[in-house]
């Protein structure tokens, strides 16, 4: 697959923005993107189960889903004490499953932790399953662009709840930004008291090992 960039993204992107939501503007497409209907389904799936979902935690999820967990680690004491503190008091949350994957084949996975705690699962194995992870080469900033244009375009295809405009301009910041990792909306916070972690997907067994 051809490298993109992300600077490439951002032209692209905001060079769409003034007419993204007029009817019959036409979808730019990204070139080499191989794994579109993956993205596609990832991200309608996860709308459909989480409807208080922004678009900060679409991106959030498809950044994850490409890139791992490389901003969650700065150090493994840290994480170990982040890890036992939020075990030991979860909030009350919705039905999840143990794992979740992040796309058909996908490299890495979420594991829920209200029902890694209530399966009586093995923290230190997810801790160190989550650091490998952390630490590993999982992330590739093409197929992130690649699922940003995915985004876009169902966007423009009417299939999310925002405009195509307001799509537009958050990916088209994140571009400008480097394609940071960003925390979870206060909207989805408040609903769903998130509390998992990124795996990845050759690392599962290892991180539910009791």
């Amino acid at each position: 697959m051809r490298f993109i960039t992300a600077a490439a993204v951002l032209a692209v992107l905001l060079g769409s923005a003034s007419g993204a939501g007029a009817p019959g503007a036409p979808h730019t497409q990204l070139e080499g993107c191989e794994d579109g209907q993956t993205w596609e389904s990832l991200i309608l799936d996860h709308l459909s189960r989480y409807e208080e979902m922004q678009v900060a935690d679409v991106y959030k999820l498809i950044h994850q889903a490409t890139m791992g967990s490389e901003h969650a680690v700065p150090d493994i004491e840290v994480a170990r004490q982040w890890l036992s503190d939020e075990l030991g008091d979860l909030p009350r949350g919705p039905a999840e499953p143990l794992v979740d994957s992040l796309g058909a084949g996908g490299r890495v996975a979420r594991i829920h932790l209200r029902p890694f705690v209530a399966e009586d699962r093995a923290p230190g194995r997810l801790l160190d399953a989550f650091v490998a992870t952390a630490s590993g080469p999982y992330g590739k900033k093409d197929d992130l662009v690649c699922a940003m244009g995915v985004l876009r375009n169902l966007a423009q295809r009417g299939q999310l709840p925002w405009s195509p405009l307001i799509v537009t301009e958050y990916l088209g910041s994140r571009a400008a930004e480097g394609l940071p990792a960003v925390h979870h909306s206060a909207e989805y916070e408040r609903a769903y008291r998130p509390a998992y972690r990124v795996v990845a997907i050759d690392l599962v067994p290892q991180a539910l090992t009791r």
